[in-house]
C-alpha cells in the first residue's frame, strides 16, 4: 500500500473585463495509482493582486493578459465605486 497525495493547478481561467484569473488547484490522493479521492480548491486574483507567491504558470497568465490598459480600466472602475455606507 503507497498512498500519495499529489497537489497540482489543474485550471487556469480568464474573466471578464479586467482580465480576472481563477485558479483551480487539484488535491488527488492514490494508493498504488489508484485515484482514491480528488478535491478542489478555486481563488481569483485581479490584476491589483501581489501575485509573487504564484506558481510561475499562473504569473506567466498574470502578466501576459493584465497590460496596462487592463490595469487602468481596472483602476477607473474601483475608483467609480461608491463605499458602503455612504
Amino acid at each position: 500500500m503507497s498512498l500519495e497525495k499529489i497537489i497540482k493547478i489543474d485550471q487556469i481561467e480568464i474573466v471578464g473585463d479586467y482580465k480576472a484569473i481563477q485558479v483551480r488547484t487539484a488535491t488527488v490522493v492514490t494508493d498504488d495509482g489508484v485515484e482514491l479521492s480528488r478535491s478542489f480548491h478555486r481563488h481569483v486574483l485581479n490584476c491589483d493582486a501581489d501575485i509573487s507567491g504564484e506558481d510561475a504558470e499562473v504569473q506567466s497568465v498574470c502578466n501576459a493578459v493584465w497590460t496596462d490598459e487592463v490595469k487602468a480600466a481596472y483602476q477607473t472602475h474601483l475608483d467609480s465605486q461608491t463605499p458602503l455606507g455612504e
